[in-house]
């Protein structure tokens, strides 16, 4: 983003207290511009189609719906945006569903405010952010769910070397800590996950991991992580 191009963000949050709060913090960084707020999803709704923001703060409740059905929601109408999760709540049904629904990131209201920014600035650039704490929480119930069901249906055929890259995938780790986790080059991790993502038929990191949560479960071959 450029002073010239702001990054236009909308905060959805039932308390106003939080909504004002956020917007003073935010509104600090110079390529980022509050566009609107919401305390409901139906003023989300509202308000993201008239302002057309790149990326909107999501808590995980609110009035009238949960944040899994505002997200659904809201990347109906606008395919393009991108949704950030920013909650208290870090129960493995919240964080999953998250995913599921489609939001590109999710992390815990008392993130540090220079992690806050990051975690922003990853998302509006296409990259899908985990707070390491949701990212270990989420890891521990694939692994519980992988252990805990037998092997069914065939899945897409990854290679080894992939199998292990999808669970790192699901830590929210970067291109760069895979590669040294799994002693590879930057651009070889960049190969992998373009290959992954093909036989997944995904796009984007999130979808590889809500994939990997739905149904990789049973149908990922990979070994017990």
């Amino acid at each position: 983003m450029t002073k010239d191009l702001p990054l236009k963000i909308v905060i959805v949050d039932d308390h106003e207290v939080v909504r004002h709060g956020l917007r003073s913090l935010l509104s600090l960084e110079e390529d980022f511009k509050i566009v609107g707020e919401a305390g409901t999803v139906a003023e989300a709704l509202a308000v993201v189609e008239r302002v057309k923001p790149q990326v909107v703060l999501l808590d995980v409740k609110l009035p009238d719906a949960t944040g899994m059905e505002a997200c659904r929601k809201l990347l109906a109408v606008a395919p393009n945006l991108r949704v950030l999760i920013l909650t208290s709540y870090a129960e493995d049904a919240s964080i999953i569903g998250a995913v599921q629904s489609g939001a590109h990131g999710y992390v815990l209201k008392d993130i540090r405010t220079d992690e806050l920014i990051q975690a922003i600035r990853a998302v509006a650039s296409g990259k899908g952010h985990l707070d390491p704490r949701v990212a270990q929480q989420a890891l521990h119930w694939i692994r519980t769910q992988y252990r805990t069901e037998s092997p069914g249906r065939q899945g897409p055929k990854l290679s080894p070397q992939e199998r292990l890259i999808v669970p790192l995938l699901a830590q929210g780790k970067t291109n760069k800590e895979i590669a040294a986790h799994l002693s590879l080059s930057d651009k070889t991790v960049k190969n992998y996950l373009a290959n992954i993502f093909e036989k997944l038929n995904v796009r984007r990191r999130t979808e590889a991991v809500a994939w990997f949560i739905r149904e990789g479960r049973s149908s990922y071959s990979g070994p017990n992580t």
